[in-house]
Order: structure tokens, then C-alpha cells, then sequence
């Protein structure tokens, strides 16, 4: 099975941009569809955005949809989310994860990477 480390994340003002990287070693990467999601303290876990095996398709949340960007390199076995305008309402721990066929579902992904904060002050 796949194992997933987070990292870029930090403190950022609002308007301002992060890059977040994951990386994925253990298995066959571009055999998983991977996913961000985040969540609040308080929250639930929520899809943020997601990327089909080869890169070629992605689905947004509609509360980032413009603003995020999600990508992979197979060879490199990373996905990236490039986070864009951020709000403070994007403040959240960043997760990436893995599962085998396109889904919005956090209970969908086999496979969850440790998390990493994102701070969007005001």
C-alpha cells in the first residue's frame, strides 16, 4: 500500500499563496486517483480536490474552485495542490490521500497521509 507524506504547509497572509507537495512511495503511484482534503478544528473532514491516475482530469470543491490547483508528476510520484487567493476561511489541516476510483467520499480513500496546517491570517 501506498504511504503519503504532506509538506509546504504554514502561516500565510490573506491573498497569498502556498504550494503543498505530497509524496508517495511504497506502491505503484499512478495506479491511485489522489485527493486533498482538509479540515477545520471542530469540522469535518471535507473533499478539497482530487486527480485522475494520468493527470488528466480534476474536480474541485466549489469553495476553491479558481483559486486551487491540483497536479501530479508520476515520475516523481508527488501530487501537488497549489493554493491560490487563500481566505482565512481556508485554515485547515491539509491532507492528502489515495483510493482507486474518483470519489468526493473521504471514506472512499484507501490511504491518508499525516496532514499538514495551513494558517490564512486576516
Amino acid at each position: 500500500q501506498v504511504q503519503l507524506v504532506e509538506s509546504g504547509g504554514g502561516l500565510v497572509q490573506a491573498g497569498g499563496s502556498l504550494r503543498l507537495s505530497c509524496a508517495a512511495s511504497g506502491s505503484i503511484f499512478s495506479a491511485y486517483v489522489m485527493g486533498w482534503f482538509r479540515q477545520a478544528p471542530g469540522k469535518e473532514r471535507e473533499f478539497v480536490a482530487h486527480i485522475s491516475r494520468s493527470g488528466s482530469s480534476t474536480t474541485y470543491a466549489d469553495s476553491v474552485k479558481g483559486r486551487f490547483l491540483i497536479s501530479r508528476d508520476n515520475a516523481k510520484n508527488t501530487v501537488v495542490l497549489q493554493m491560490n487567493s487563500l481566505k482565512p476561511g481556508d485554515t485547515a489541516a491539509y491532507y492528502c490521500a489515495a483510493t482507486f476510483s474518483p470519489s468526493n467520499l473521504k471514506s472512499d480513500y484507501v490511504t491518508w497521509g499525516q496532514g499538514t496546517q495551513v494558517t490564512v491570517s486576516s
